[in-house]
């Protein structure tokens, strides 16, 4: 295969990411090596995209293909194209049942830095301490995979749930702050000019009360709505980070 024709199919590559690379070579341990030399049965030759987590690709040729450990030659190193210029964070009052797999899957997906689940008034999924380490363990599993996926040259980080009186302690005045309120009547196109930092706020399914609205309104938040339909929580940060991703120039 030649070099241009390697270029182009890049995207087909499976990806890993790995801290172990350097100008001529990389190694892939632990799980992933596992993946490579026994459920994709990669063999010597083969090509994958490696991503050492801060931002660049590396087009790799693997070597040698065992269970716990796989190197590769490094071909060539370039700039990883699907970050975004803006680092997002979505603060997620906490669903129920499996809603936040499916909403850490896709806001990844979408470009969201980091992922934070919060507890709200209305929120009537409350985990006890050890049941949301392991859901968050899980989410942060997620995350990966879903950086992997769709071509991420970081994998966005999933926080340990907080309160939503916390939330105000974590949010820089210096960063957009927007709060996608049911009641509010400013539509999105109202915002001012948005920083590099964003921060969003979305409840979950019951909403806000509107107390937690104003808080947060004081705060500096902007209170905008997604429109005149009342959206699914699963659905409403996914619309969001795609609305804000194409208003930056990121989609």
């Amino acid at each position: 295969m030649s070099e241009i024709e390697l270029k182009m199919e890049r995207w087909r590559y499976p990806r890993f990411f790995t801290e172990n690379i350097s100008e001529d070579t990389a190694v892939v341990e632990g799980d992933d090596a596992k993946h490579i030399s026994v459920v994709l049965r990669m063999r010597a030759g083969d090509i994958a995209v490696l991503c050492d987590g801060r931002g660049t690709d590396y087009l790799a040729r693997l070597e040698t293909a065992e269970r716990g450990c796989c190197t590769f030659t490094v071909l060539e190193s370039t700039p990883n194209l699907a970050e975004p210029s803006v680092h997002l964070r979505l603060f997620q009052a906490m669903p129920k049942g499996d809603k936040m797999e499916f909403i850490v899957q896709k806001a990844v997906e979408c470009g969201a830095a980091e992922v934070i689940p919060f507890f709200s008034k209305r929120c009537v999924s409350r985990p006890d301490p050890k049941q949301m380490e392991k859901k968050t363990e899980r989410y942060r599993r997620i995350a990966e995979e879903a950086a992997k996926q769709c071509g991420r040259g970081v994998i966005p980080k999933v926080g340990a749930a907080v309160e939503f009186s916390a939330l105000k302690s974590m949010i820089s005045p210096e960063n957009t702050g927007i709060l996608f309120y049911e009641c509010a009547e400013a539509p999105l196109s109202a915002l001012p000019e948005m920083k590099r930092n964003i921060d969003i706020v979305i409840g979950s399914e019951g909403g806000f009360e509107q107390s937690e609205a104003q808080e947060l309104e004081r705060a500096g938040f902007s209170v905008v709505s997604l429109g005149k339909r009342i959206l699914r929580c699963e659905t409403a940060p996914i619309s969001a980070i795609s609305v804000l991703m194409n208003m930056t120039g990121n989609l």
